[in-house]
């Protein structure tokens, strides 16, 4: 039996801010629930997070009309303060995040696992619309 594998999928940014302030807008619940969600009709209510190799996360997203929500979570593989984060989904996809530090700028590396249900496109323009969230969130606070 002949096993494919997934297609890899990467966004990125660069912030105008140093690396340990995105990587703490990136990491903690309270940040996490500003930027977090692909357009202005979804939010993250909720969000906790282990960050720390073998805890958890998770983050709840929800249309802000209430018609449907998931919860988006893992497990950390990787954590490198200020420098790499990795973790498996729930799904069993993997998710590698490089933080750049370049001074008075951080450029973000998302690279993730693409699922099989919708368009590869379609799944790189809505995680690029949450980076672009966390870019503008960061840049603004």
């Amino acid at each position: 039996m002949e096993t494919s594998q997934p297609t890899k999928v990467t966004v990125q940014a660069v912030i105008q801010a140093p690396v340990e302030k995105v990587w703490r807008y990136w990491t903690e619940p309270d940040h996490i629930t500003n930027w977090n969600q692909a357009s202005e009709e979804w939010h993250a209510p909720r969000a906790e997070n282990d960050l720390r190799v073998g805890g958890k996360f998770l983050t709840r997203m929800e249309a802000k009309d209430g018609s449907m929500g998931f919860d988006f979570g893992g497990v950390y593989d990787v954590v490198n303060r200020h420098e790499a984060i990795g973790y498996t989904m729930e799904d069993g996809r993997r998710v590698d995040i490089a933080f750049v530090d370049q001074g008075d700028e951080t450029k973000v590396i998302e690279t993730f696992d693409a699922e099989s249900s919708n368009p590869v496109e379609f799944q790189q323009a809505g995680w690029q619309a949450i980076m672009e969230n966390f870019k503008v969130y960061t840049e603004q606070n």
